[in-house]
């Protein structure tokens, strides 16, 4: 019986998504990535929460390994030595830097792709989207000297080269290697429908004395031309992500390349400061500084609706330290913010590690449930016909940042977030007063809906005009306001 068509994106509307055919958004609150990489990490426990949570994306590195840190001690993305499965067998001789034998690139790891199949189709089972993460960034040496393609920790002979050269194709032997291990992810995972491939997690050039830009971008078509190239032989065509390189010195991260590039479907960008896109800069916030920069947020994926490819804020750092309720709130405007915007949501969840796969009793309580409410609100309109509609509305309190999404004439959402950063006076504390808007002739139920408790209130009846009041409970940091035709 021949596989469902993968996720696609949506053919009536270029800005989400068709699974199994139906409109999708993708939201997630998820584990940092390392799945299957991580030996003691019990996935089948955090699929089960993933789906009862309505999350419709995971993301799962396949090779890339980092090293504990002070801000960021623990995650799957970083296993002890011994429990770290890699797609390649660790054969020696020799040791490699880590301690444990020096890996062969030659041969696959059957533990590995035992661990890969069953995390897909449980996956597959749940109905969630899975984005295989190729390649990723190395960022220095220390986490360099974790990767089996350095040449000190391989039994292939790969050339001895710098971190920062390892996105680029200045060693031919190496680059066979990585090229040959995209093909061979490809090849086993071509049979999922569930299936999108990444190139590569947050590449970066520009360093003085390193690769250019330019030379990390062409390193990233090779990348994509072999995953056509190994599919042109197979079933299946799946969607590609990537995010074009950023640079390092100063800091800057555009996004209007990663638009034009034919070989990208799906644009994944990770909301920081100095994203750029259109001539316009955009400050999202610092990476886990607590920042809310809630308008920056906005603002982006609005500039953006007009291209024809979804757009993914595919990894939100700004507050994923803090495993507390102002942190987890910052995540919550965001996601509803971005989602709001028309575009799609990728939070780490910190909560979630080895023998914790489902979080927190705090973590499900608050961000894990509150992820469900905007799942379940965002699947209830009409994805493929509703549209942003920046500048609905006319009246607003003070404070508020709002994002509108609509089937104009039929059903609108008005997302009211307060815009303070948590430093500022007055953040988290009531907020009164009323909106007005323009709705097209005829009569509305409308109703607040809370994203914190996911209950509506008692509808009212509204009549269309202009400058319409509608009278708001007391609310704190957000309120939904949801309008539909009677």
């Amino acid at each position: 019986m021949p596989m469902a068509q993968p996720i696609r994106v949506h053919p009536s509307n270029p800005k989400c998504f068709e699974f199994r055919g139906r409109p999708l958004a993708l939201v997630t609150a998820t584990e940092h990535y390392g799945a299957v990489m991580n030996r003691p990490f019990r996935f089948e426990r955090y699929l089960a929460d993933a789906a009862e949570k309505r999350m419709t994306l995971t993301r799962l590195f396949v090779l890339f390994r980092e090293l504990q840190s002070a801000q960021n001690p623990y995650s799957t993305c970083k296993p002890e030595s011994p429990d770290y499965v890699a797609p390649f067998l660790r054969t020696g001789p020799g040791r490699a830097l880590d301690g444990q034998p020096k890996s062969d690139l030659d041969r696959p790891n059957p533990e590995f792709f035992d661990r890969l199949h069953r995390f897909l189709s449980l996956a597959s089972d749940y109905g969630i989207i899975v984005e295989v993460v190729l390649l990723s960034n190395t960022y220095g040496d220390g986490v360099w000297a974790l990767n089996p393609l350095n040449s000190a920790n391989n039994v292939n002979g790969t050339e001895e080269i710098a971190w920062a050269e390892y996105m680029t194709l200045r060693a031919p032997r190496m680059n066979g290697h990585q090229l040959a291990h995209v093909r061979r992810i490809v090849e086993e995972t071509n049979r999922y429908d569930n299936v999108v491939y990444e190139l590569c997690n947050e590449p970066g050039g520009g360093l003085a004395g390193g690769p250019s830009v330019a030379e990390v971008n062409d390193w990233l078509r090779a990348i994509a031309r072999t995953i056509r190239e190994t599919e042109a032989g197979l079933p299946n065509r799946h969607l590609i992500a990537a995010q074009t390189a950023f640079t390092y010195d100063p800091f800057a991260q555009p996004a209007d390349l990663a638009f034009a590039e034919p070989a990208i479907d799906i644009v994944n960008i990770h909301p920081l400061p100095a994203t750029t896109y259109a001539g316009t800069t955009y400050d999202e916030g610092n990476f886990m500084s607590k920042e809310l920069k809630l308008r920056a947020v906005r603002d982006f994926c609005l500039a953006t609706y007009r291209e024809r490819k979804p757009l993914n804020l595919d990894e939100d750092n700004v507050a994923s330290q803090y495993k507390d309720y102002d942190g987890w709130t910052i995540h919550r405007k965001r996601a509803w913010t971005t989602l709001l915007a028309g575009c799609h949501y990728d939070y780490i969840d910190f909560s979630i590690i080895n023998y914790c796969e489902t979080g927190t009793p705090d973590s499900r309580r608050h961000v894990r449930t509150w992820m469900k409410h905007l799942s379940e609100f965002i699947a209830s309109m009409d994805l493929v016909r509703a549209r942003p509609m920046p500048g609905f509305l006319r009246e607003r309190p003070a404070h508020i940042v709002e994002s509108a999404f609509a089937v104009e004439g039929e059903d609108y959402a008005i997302y009211l977030a307060d815009g303070r950063e948590l430093d500022d006076a007055g953040c988290g504390e009531p907020i009164e007063g009323h909106i007005a808007l323009d709705l097209p002739g005829g009569t509305y139920r409308a109703a607040c809906y809370s994203p914190e408790t996911g209950m509506y209130s008692p509808a009212i009846r509204i009549e269309g005009g202009e400058r319409v009041p509608i009278d708001l409970p007391s609310f704190r940091h957000d309120l939904v306001v949801r309008l539909r035709r009677a």
